[in-house]
């Protein structure tokens, strides 16, 4: 009986490693993902204020 808690333990450590990895690697794309959004979003802001300035003047 005691073998077969370890083998439990055991296999909850490598599945929540496993887990973790996963959830960080989502963590990691998702950030960088934002960051290219939110640096596209930027350019496309500063681009329309230049645009808009002659047409105001």
């Amino acid at each position: 009986m005691r073998k077969r808690h370890r083998f439990n333990s055991r296999m909850t450590r490598i599945i929540l490693l496993i887990s973790f990895l996963f959830f960080f690697g989502r963590f990691v794309y998702s950030s960088v993902g934002a960051w290219y959004h939110h640096q596209d979003k930027k350019a496309a802001q500063e681009s329309s204020q230049v645009s808009d300035t002659p047409a105001q003047r």
